[in-house]
């Protein structure tokens, strides 16, 4: 009988332990994969932009003074969200990644237009157009998949 007790806890231990092992590795592997996705669906509002708002040229591109005027007010309205120098923060995503920075800046202009409200990025389409095209010549201005300065 002891025999028996012993064999079937032994059993039950080591069925125990390995059912455990591959849920601790999907836990890892799934925390990891959720953050790749959640890095992928915040920069995937990008690829929503209709194709005519994609088509849009920044009328502003070779104004220098756009990029400088971009500047204040991505300090204004942007730096608390995505860091002073665009590298991301707790509220919002880095603006530097290759993401942002291949993507077309008619699409750029329309996430700034429409925002992207259920993950917080507010809606901007009250400030002046061409206040929007200097925003969007401040953020094309960083190298693409240059490194967060403000992380």
């Amino acid at each position: 009988m002891k025999t028996r007790t012993a064999g079937l806890f032994v059993v039950v231990l080591l069925f125990g332990v390995s059912a455990l092992l591959p849920v601790e590795g999907r836990q890892s592997g799934s925390a990891a994969a959720q953050q790749s996705a959640k890095a992928e669906s915040v920069y995937a509002e990008i690829g929503k932009a209709p194709e005519k708002a994609r088509a849009k040229k920044n009328p502003l591109e070779k104004d220098r003074d756009a990029v400088t005027a971009g500047g204040i007010l991505f300090e204004q309205h942007c730096a608390e969200c995505h860091g002073e120098k665009g590298g991301g923060a707790k509220k919002g995503p880095s603006l530097r990644v290759e993401q942002v920075q291949t993507a077309e800046p008619g699409a750029i202009f329309w996430i700034l237009t429409n925002g992207v409200v259920r993950k917080g990025m507010p809606v901007w389409s009250k400030l002046p157009e061409p206040q929007r095209w200097q925003l969007v010549s401040f953020i094309k201005s960083f190298s693409p998949g240059e490194k967060p300065a403000d992380q």
